[in-house]
């Protein structure tokens, strides 16, 4: 009996104690900034904001947010950040688009620990403890890889070119050639999840290059009817990638992005 009530005991104390508060590093290249859960709740600037269509809920939510502008202190128009969550998507999103901002606007949502947030699905878990959330994000023609939610790091980045050469296409190219217009919506669009040529951050999907690229296997029917729909060229509930529809993705856009794929399909580095 005396062992049973010192189990109850222990079980209500660690009941009663707070849940550990989350923690959110931002580093911008001169010091690293470490936010709690608390601290960002307590911020004179949080508000509570509406998001009519959440992109990852898929309906109408309620956050306690806080501009994300005002926690890149520091940081350059001309900067590229990397938004990194506990899952493996890391998404590169211009400081441009959350500092100088028109129409649109950018949000950490955060987790509130006595109003925790609806799972997203069984396989994805929650998008807490932090997530990034926009209101009018079509001003902007803001992606649905520019929500990363489960997030842990935002982080200052070199220029792309320097960081993975392996992905850029051939410079002798035009620069108003479709394959570079392709990389572009590639590095807006895909490389959040994949790798190429094993260059990039995310390990959230597979490698876009090595050792076969999508074009390689599928028929370019199937593969455009795969990036509109995954589930329709595979019924797997269990998917992770989402599909891009007409706004997400135009068809020019995908045109040039298949185009990308193709080129690097005759680019692919030494392993």
């Amino acid at each position: 009996m005396l062992p049973l009530l010192r189990r109850l005991c222990l079980l209500s104390l660690c009941l009663a104690l707070p849940l550990k508060a989350a923690e959110l590093t931002v580093d911008l290249g001169h010091g690293t900034q470490v936010y709690t859960t608390e601290q960002l709740l307590a911020r004179g600037d949080a508000r509570t904001i509406h998001i009519p269509d959440d992109v990852s809920f898929k309906h109408a939510m309620r956050y306690r947010a806080v501009p994300l502008k005002a926690l890149l202190q520091g940081a350059d128009a001309d900067d590229a950040l990397l938004f990194v969550a506990t899952d493996g998507f890391a998404a590169e999103i211009p400081a441009n688009l959350i500092l100088h901002a028109h129409g649109s606007e950018a949000w950490l949502a955060i987790e509130e620990p006595k109003q925790p947030w609806p799972s997203l699905s069984e396989a994805k878990g929650g998008a807490g403890p932090f997530y990034v959330v926009w209101t009018d994000p079509q001003a902007m023609k803001v992606g649905p890889e520019q929500w990363p939610y489960q997030l842990a790091t935002i982080r200052r980045l070199s220029p792309v070119a320097e960081r993975f050469p392996a992905i850029l296409p051939d410079i002798a190219l035009k620069p108003d050639s479709e394959v570079r217009h392709g990389f572009t919506v590639f590095e807006r669009t895909c490389f959040a999840c994949h790798t190429l040529n094993d260059q990039g951050y995310a390990r959230l999907g597979p490698d876009l290059n090595i050792p076969h690229n999508p074009t390689e296997y599928l028929r370019e029917d199937l593969l455009r009817a795969y990036i509109r729909n995954p589930q329709s060229l595979r019924h797997w509930p269990q998917a992770r990638m989402p599909g891009f529809d007409q706004e997400a993705l135009s068809d020019a856009d995908l045109n040039a992005l298949l185009a990308y794929l193709r080129h690097m399909a005759g680019r692919k580095s030494a392993h």
